[in-house]
């Protein structure tokens, strides 16, 4: 009997542990990397900031930060005559910024957040003042806007791979403005149109961000049903569900394909055990043990094989899940695990075999409530 148990015990938790690692590690893939979390707008548009305060309030948004038009959210970055870098992406960035995560903050406009790969084609090192370059024509002439930024952290590669520059909203909006013929104090810009004090600020688009990935094509859904074309990776995160859909329904027909073997096996196995030891009941029954007695010995005797072979089931999948990860692990899977259970798993496989071998046992505990004293009489 217990070796009927183990025999699906191991390959179920084994299977399961599979099932788990593949699509854990998948929906770790798409939470960890915040672009699956971006609904991108793909085109341009003149918002005000009431339409960024309701966009923000939308349910599934997490974040969203106005930008400006594409041509706009370019700039130089300059040390020295020996290094600078030319039309390196400029994004603006608050606190919450998914793509910054835990060095996300509210910068003022005279700080800046290089990137890794940024910092390095530039050779930036700490303390060092780095200057954002905005070039224009206005009236034939071209001009240059200068303004000396404080770099207050420097991005993780990891994070964003390409050569960029994040910055107060206002900082972008001035890089607009420079190029729209303003005059703009901060980048030493005192030529053009005056900024009227009660013009309205406007944004072309915005960086938006859903908060799970389960609401990805809500927010999506949301922004085009105002006539907002949108870009996202709802397709590979409904892949990943598809896969957890399908493993899902594998596991689970082998499971109770297995489990409907078992019982079968185990009460066949029970009634003989019953039927084997009909002596010795019937003279417990002589002895004076009731029903509930030998119905309770009978549960007793399956709950400690089942709890035998659960553990020995637990054991060899510690075994071959170990065998599982050190084997699939370097076969161009990126994930520290591949077969893996939790505790919780753990302890709702232990109460599924307990329950199963107390439903089987009751078959066995019937045969045995049904023995009678005399037979051991007639024994004798």
């Amino acid at each position: 009997m217990v070796a009927a148990m183990v025999a699906v015990v191991a390959p179920l938790l084994l299977l399961f542990g599979l099932k788990h690692g593949v699509v854990t590690q998948l929906q770790q893939a798409l939470l960890h990397d915040p672009r699956n979390l971006e609904v991108k707008m793909l085109s341009s548009g003149s918002f005000d900031q009431a339409w960024l305060d309701r966009l923000r309030q939308m349910p599934g948004v997490a974040y969203a930060v106005g930008m400006t038009r594409s041509l706009n959210t370019q700039a130089d970055l300059r040390l020295d005559r020996r290094r600078f870098l030319e039309n390196v992406e400029v994004l603006a960035s608050a606190q919450g910024d998914p793509l910054l995560q835990t060095q996300a903050r509210d910068l003022s406009p005279q700080e800046i957040i290089l990137t890794q790969e940024a910092a390095r084609r530039l050779n930036w090192q700490a303390g060092e003042l780095v200057h954002i370059r905005v070039d224009r024509r206005l009236d034939g002439q071209r001009e240059q806007g200068d303004k000396a930024m404080t770099v207050v952290d420097v991005l993780a590669e990891h994070r964003y791979s390409r050569p960029a520059v994040f910055v107060a909203p206002e900082t972008l909006l001035a890089l607009e403005y420079a190029r729209d013929g303003f005059q703009v104090p901060d980048f030493a810009l005192f030529s053009g149109k005056p900024l009227a004090a009660d013009m309205p600020v406007l944004y072309a688009r915005a960086r938006v961000y859903a908060s799970t990935i389960d609401q990805v094509g809500a927010v999506a859904k949301g922004l085009e049903q105002q006539g907002i074309p949108v870009a996202s990776r709802y397709a590979d995160i409904e892949n990943v569900r598809a896969i957890n859909r399908v493993l899902s329904l594998i596991f689970g027909v082998i499971a109770l394909t297995a489990m409907v073997g078992c019982a079968a096996s185990l009460g066949g196995a029970f009634l003989a055990n019953v039927d084997r030891k009909r002596k010795d009941l019937a003279v417990l029954r002589l002895l004076g043990i009731d029903s509930g007695g030998v119905i309770r010995y009978v549960l007793i005797q399956a709950l400690v094989l089942s709890l035998i072979a659960y553990a020995l089931g637990l054991g060899l999948y510690g075994l071959g899940s170990a065998l599982f990860n050190q084997l699939l692990v370097g076969d161009g899977l990126q994930t520290d695990f591949v077969c893996r259970i939790t505790p919780a798993h753990a302890l709702y496989a232990l109460l599924m075999v307990a329950s199963l071998a107390c439903v089987v046992a009751a078959i066995g505990a019937w045969r045995a409530v049904r023995v009678q004293p005399a037979e051991s009489l007639r024994e004798m």
